[in-house]
């Protein structure tokens, strides 16, 4: 079985659908209780928390995007995920999320709410599978893709990273 094989196999397996930021996704969990007394930046009801797996060919890119709350990243299977972020100042930082801890790798990482992010896949012949957990839980009206006019105007240093990871 080839590599493609093998990540259809486990797309198939997990259930996975395409993401809208990119890359391939399941939610696995979300809670039952919901939570009212939230920051202002939410409207309306969260779950406490909820859980995705996310995979990404090497080919895929999660595209700079930023949600509400904070959001752990947790490594699974396949190679190095480079995870790029930008913060509300326009600071640029990377972090590789993987097992190979001898090189630095992590394990998790946190994405910090409203810190832009997106990622790809260190060796392009490969693919990264990882959960995803957020608290408050995820909702699509936190959800918002990057425009690469109004990042790049933030983090003007970046804007070849900016361009290769917005939509639009």
């Amino acid at each position: 079985m080839n590599k493609e094989q093998s990540i259809d196999w486990i797309i198939e397996q997990l259930g996975l659908e395409k993401h809208p930021e990119g890359g391939y996704f399941k939610e696995v969990y979300r809670s039952d209780e919901r939570l009212s007394n939230l920051p202002e930046r939410f409207s309306g009801k969260r779950s406490v928390a909820t859980s995705i797996y996310f995979l990404l060919r090497g080919s895929d890119r999660s595209h700079f995007h930023r949600i509400k709350s904070d959001e752990t990243w947790h490594f699974y299977l396949g190679t190095t995920l480079v995870l790029h972020e930008i913060d509300s100042n326009g600071n640029y930082s990377k972090v590789q999320i993987g097992n190979n801890l001898a090189n630095g790798e992590s394990l998790q990482y946190t994405v910090k709410r409203g810190v832009w992010f997106g990622a790809e896949v260190l060796h392009k012949d490969s693919y990264a599978l990882l959960g995803c957990s957020v608290a408050p839980g995820f909702d699509f009206q936190d959800f918002e893709l990057a425009r690469y006019d109004e990042l790049s105007a933030t983090c003007p240093q970046q804007k070849d990273l900016i361009k290769q990871f917005c939509l639009s």
